[in-house]
């Protein structure tokens, strides 16, 4: 029996029912292991205000975290692999970022087939660019990707994961006459993800990935918007800056370092709210005029190839 190796990091719990969705038509005819990634110390959740800021940093330079030890056999012949992670601060969660980086990680990956599998609010490009890298390092294959993410319009998706990652309340609400919808990854979309695995299985059994991720991208796997594509690019170039800024005054949870995430924290709500509607607009009209560009953006990376 074919072995798949599903390797994770779930701080709420939603990538988790995400992997057991998609992984579900594939029960029957494989052997599945389950390794979930386990930091020492562990992240909070909820957060509680300046630890999720103090992620910031690290998250950005992925810089690793310590690990407890895999539990599964790093020296089984898997036949797949597939890797589930969240984003943070535009780059693969800090516990991802350590396995990739790690020994283990490396050994796991090398020489197998890969598929990415993403839970996120809505910008995962730069992140899923990165594990890209880590994975073709560690001598590994991509073979397909997958992406859930928050269908809410970018600004009122900010508040209701804000919430959810802060507070641990999900649940839709009401406030100032508008109505919030719950965070995260819609139920709907959680459960209908098994049509993901019905095309893994198929591709496992006949051993051929060749036309995996067109697949997938056809069964709406990945959904690639320019807009937040130029945004997020954006974003990164000034997370990497700020990062360097608040890594020169400590190491994560120095509370010397707090000042300076203050700062990085009303600036990161000012350009969401202030600065980021203008510009949302102004790359709308580009894309309106320009349609392959847009075009462009949406073939390259609902694609699993490397950036040229």
């Amino acid at each position: 029996m074919k072995k798949i190796l599903i390797i994770f990091y779930s701080q709420t719990g939603q990538l988790k029912h995400i992997i057991d969705s998609v992984t579900s038509p594939l029960k029957q005819d494989f052997d599945l292991v389950f390794e979930e990634l386990k930091p020492l110390p562990a992240f909070p959740f909820p957060w509680h205000g300046m630890p999720f800021f103090q992620a910031f940093p690290e998250s950005v330079k992925e810089i690793p975290c310590r690990l407890e030890p895999l539990k599964c056999n790093t020296d089984a012949d898997y036949d797949l692999v597939i890797l589930a992670y969240q984003v943070w601060y535009l780059s693969p969660s800090i516990p991802v970022s350590a396995f990739l980086q790690s020994e283990e990680g490396r050994k796991v990956l090398n020489g197998k087939p890969v598929i990415t599998l993403l839970g996120v609010r809505n910008m995962w490009i730069m992140a899923q660019e990165r594990v890209k890298e880590r994975i073709a390092e560690a001598g590994g294959r991509l073979a397909g990707n997958i992406v859930l993410a928050d269908p809410a319009p970018n600004l009122m998706s900010v508040i209701t994961i804000v919430r959810w990652m802060m507070k641990g309340e999900k649940a839709p609400f009401k406030k100032f006459g508008i109505r919030f919808p719950a965070a995260g990854v819609p139920e709907e979309a959680i459960s209908q993800a098994s049509v993901f695995g019905e095309i893994i299985r198929k591709s496992l059994k006949e051993e051929n990935f060749k036309d995996l991720q067109s697949k997938l991208v056809s069964a709406g796997a990945v959904q690639v918007d320019p807009v937040l594509f130029n945004i997020e690019k954006r974003g990164k170039m000034m997370f990497g800056i700020w990062a360097k800024i608040i890594l020169r005054k400590g190491s994560y949870n120095d509370p010397v370092r707090e000042g300076r995430l203050r700062l990085f924290k009303y600036y990161l709500f000012a350009v969401i709210y202030l600065i980021s509607p203008f510009v949302m607009a102004i790359f709308r009209l580009v894309f309106r005029i320009n349609v392959k560009a847009g075009r462009r953006i949406v073939e390259r990376y609902s694609s699993i190839g490397m950036e040229s």
